[in-house]
């Protein structure tokens, strides 16, 4: 497995929006556990392909550190569509693309998605929680956005200075 490089805040690639995957190989398993391995390294719980400047439309997620989540087996979730909403929340989201910024983010507590496995076969999952929150954070990168997109302009003010280094290089990040 291969140690991917994450792009941080700044970098135009994260504000792209991604196309289909359309071919199921060996590579494509490859690149998800290669996502999965860099995840894991960086101390995250998901991460979508533009992260580490790709445009396949591919995120992975392991919420297994969570203690409710102890038996989670990482998730591979190519071409992701939510397809419903219910509930809202208000939770803290951290970015490994965003270091050292933690914002409140208020995101439907309750989601189904549809999707496929790095196998290409059709996959609906319901789900709620961590689990829910963390594919929603994932697929706006998918999308072109970021957590901070949900910030009121006074908030995202407040972070100007900090957002600035991170694009600048000037926060240390990384393994």
């Amino acid at each position: 497995m291969a140690l991917l490089d994450i792009k941080f805040y700044g970098d135009p690639v994260l504000r792209k929006e991604t196309h289909s995957v359309k071919e199921f190989d060996s590579e494509l398993n490859r690149f998800a556990e290669d996502l999965i391995e860099t995840m894991r390294i960086n101390v995250g719980v998901g991460l979508a392909a533009p992260q580490v400047d790709d445009l396949r439309s591919l995120i992975v997620i392991d919420v297994s550190s969570e203690e409710d989540e102890e038996n989670f087996e990482p998730l591979v979730l190519v071409n992701p569509d939510i397809i419903e909403l219910s509930g809202n929340c208000v939770i803290e989201e951290g970015c490994l693309s965003i270091p050292e910024v933690r914002v409140e983010v208020e995101r439907p507590e309750e989601i189904r998605v549809i999707y496929q496995d790095v196998k290409g076969n059709k996959k609906d999952l319901k789900c709620s929680g961590i689990l829910a929150r963390v594919i929603q954070h994932e697929v706006d990168h998918l999308r072109g956005r970021l957590m901070i997109d949900y910030l009121s302009s006074v908030k995202r003010d407040l972070l100007k200075s900090k957002l600035q280094k991170i694009s600048r290089g000037e926060i240390p990040v990384g393994v």
